[in-house]
């Protein structure tokens, strides 16, 4: 169709543009679950801009690579682990083999932590992270609640270098207040039973019999230890209830995370009985019950 008199023509679109458009249905058709969002941020990665400029790219500019790295998440490989990042609230966190990459839903866990710590008449609060992966919890509590102090702990050697290398290039504030350890969440450092303000957790809680129900980017390049917990998924929640009343002082609180449909069960794993009070579930952003809390019960 040709302009009416007076009206610029078309702009022509620009080759990326197209690309990325052509990349979105590729991806779409591979079950991606968001294929125009990780196509434009392949996009931004390989031309080395902000999802934002992407229109500034030259024609001449294209980079060929591109296609390469829409392949690799065709087949599924995470996002995160094409670009070599992932974003967990104020954080910028390098990930890759070897290490949980960390999901928005976890957000709303240390969001909660960070309010409740906050509330405490504590001037410099104690925290631990237990199964901290990346780091993503310990130091996201340490950047937002400046003065505190934390204990992040993880069992994987391999998950192990990808925390040393975030907490290196965090904030220097941050990351000089979180102390790393190499050790099992279900028997971690015993020297500081009873002194500990939070206990925060995202431990692995997929049950077993779910392996083949799991979306690819996990079951097949997140680290096992960090998705699958025994035949009904609770094994090392089970296992950090008995650490954090350990750790805990009086009226200290756990904060752990759990999956979807575990809702109605974690609450009752942090029960009176055993010494807890005010245990409740907590929705994630999308409304789904997303992780437990309780209080460990005054004297």
């Amino acid at each position: 169709m040709q302009p009416h008199p007076g009206e610029r023509p078309p702009k022509p679109r620009s080759v990326l543009l197209a690309e990325v458009a052509q990349a979105t249905q590729r991806l779409a058709d591979a079950g991606v679950p968001s294929p125009r969002n990780d196509a434009e941020e392949l996009a931004a990665f390989v031309h080395g801009v902000k999802r934002g400029l992407l229109h500034t790219v030259g024609d001449a500019d294209f980079d060929a690579r591109y296609w390469e790295a829409v392949a690799r998440r065709e087949a599924r490989e995470p996002l995160q682990h094409i670009t070599g990042h992932a974003y967990f609230r104020y954080l910028e966190l390098q990930v890759g083999p070897g290490v949980f990459v960390p999901r928005p839903e976890t957000e709303s866990v240390v969001d909660w932590a960070i309010a409740a710590v906050r509330a405490m008449d504590v001037v410099e609060p104690l925290i631990v992270d237990l199964c901290t992966g990346s780091g993503a919890i310990a130091l996201a509590m340490a950047q937002e609640v400046p003065r505190s102090r934390v204990h992040a702990v993880e069992l994987s050697e391999e998950a192990l270098v990808w925390t040393r290398k975030n907490a290196r290039h965090a904030d220097q504030a941050a990351g000089s207040r979180v102390t790393i350890h190499h050790g099992d969440a279900r028997t971690a450092l015993p020297e500081l039973n009873g002194q500990v303000d939070l206990v925060v957790s995202n431990p692995p809680y997929i049950p077993l019999t779910e392996w083949e129900y799991v979306a690819p980017e996990a079951r097949d390049h997140d680290p096992q230890l960090a998705l699958f917990s025994g035949e009904d998924g609770l094994d090392t929640i089970r296992g950090i209830e008995r650490t954090a009343h350990r750790l805990l002082r009086p009226g200290g609180i756990v904060v752990v995370e759990h999956a979807d449909t575990q809702g109605g069960q974690v609450p009752w794993i942090f029960s009176e009985a055993s010494g807890w009070a005010d245990a409740a579930d907590h929705p994630d952003l999308n409304n789904r019950p997303r992780f437990a809390t309780a209080r460990k019960a005054l004297p």
